[in-house]
């Protein structure tokens, strides 16, 4: 992972992000996604428990356990 710190606003398009995310190994993308889950549920613990369960308008249907 390139460890080196810019300031340039240039650098931090999605363009940018998504070739930097690229330049990782697969073991580093998924520490990354851990990373940002924990600090995701650190802000908000229930996160994880919120339940979407209507149906949604179009192509797209949610499905659940019964």
């Amino acid at each position: 992972m390139n460890s080196t710190v810019s300031h340039n606003f240039q650098e931090e398009s999605i363009e940018a992000k998504t070739r930097w995310f690229m330049s990782l190994t697969m073991e580093e993308r998924i520490q990354t996604f851990c990373d940002f889950t924990d600090l995701a549920l650190s802000i908000n613990p229930r996160l994880g428990e919120k339940k979407i369960d209507k149906s949604a308008a179009g192509r797209i249907q949610v499905l659940r356990k019964a």
